[in-house]
């Protein structure tokens, strides 16, 4: 029995969106608490700020955190203090704190 282009065409799509990896690297949730460390001054610890001038970063989805550094790497974003503690970082420093912070949903 012949499988049916239509379906082979399904299976092949599905494995292909399986085994392509994104556009940007996995982060390391360990690397990232110890990178996270200076961030903790006023986020909080494991980004779970309870002053109301610093944003929660815990539970955070990791790619919004990449994204916004990158933002505030490039200077489309604008503050005086994340603009410098964003400077130094790599890729994949950026992806270890998103993947470390989106970890930290519950207290």
């Amino acid at each position: 029995m012949a499988c049916k282009p239509r379906i082979v065409h399904t299976v092949a799509a599905v494995l292909l969106a399986l085994t392509v990896s994104p556009a940007y690297a996995a982060g390391d949730k360990e690397a990232g608490k110890e990178k996270a460390i200076p961030c903790q001054i006023c986020h909080g610890k494991g980004g779970r700020s309870t002053n109301p001038l610093y944003p929660v970063l815990a539970g955070q989805h990791a790619q919004y955190i990449v994204k916004q550094l990158k933002a505030f790497q490039s200077g489309t974003r604008k503050d005086p203090i994340m603009n410098g503690m964003a400077a130094p970082l790599s890729e994949q420093d950026m992806e270890d704190l998103g993947s470390f912070f989106q970890s930290n949903r519950n207290p």
